[in-house]
């Protein structure tokens, strides 16, 4: 028991750091109305493991907060990403519908944060648009690509 309980916290810190990594790597295209976060391509993993569940969302409040978010993103970004997580988790048996909960969670509230938080004036419908094809390229095809990826090594991996 104790093992897989030091197991998780080990592949939440992992995959967090992985998030980070990514998101800060690529900040010009990773922040903003118009963004492609290929980091959210990890929220996939709860396909495989519930650990990714609280490594995303910490991944995604960390860069929220080292990338300047002001406090309304940080929260509110932070917690798209951890309902999406806790929806992939609950589709989990089906490969493909695990992409749908983090893109529709992000379509439906960042914007709402951008307008609130950073006063923008772009038209919700229009930031729903551009954030879901951000969120569709990143976790429908990259996180897609990704499960592909790890399928063939779920065991050696995840246990």
């Amino acid at each position: 028991m104790k093992v897989n309980k030091t197991r998780n916290l080990v592949f939440g810190a992992l995959i967090a750091a992985i998030y980070v990594v990514l998101t800060l790597m690529l900040r010009p295209i990773s922040y903003g109305p118009i963004q492609f976060r290929i980091s959210e391509a990890l929220c996939v993993l709860p396909y495989f493991t519930p650990a990714a569940i609280p490594g995303v969302f910490l991944g995604c409040l960390i860069s929220n907060l080292l990338g300047g978010a002001v406090i309304m993103d940080v929260v509110f970004g932070s917690l798209a990403t951890l309902i999406g997580a806790v929806g992939s988790w609950v589709l989990r048996k089906n490969r493909f519908l695990v992409s749908v909960p983090p893109i529709l969670s992000n379509i439906l509230i960042i914007p709402w944060v951008l307008k609130f938080a950073y006063g923008s004036e772009d038209l919700i419908w229009y930031m729903m648009v551009t954030i879901g094809i951000g969120e569709f390229l990143a976790i429908g095809v990259l996180g897609q690509l990704l499960i592909t990826a790890l399928t063939k090594y779920r065991k050696m991996i995840f246990g």
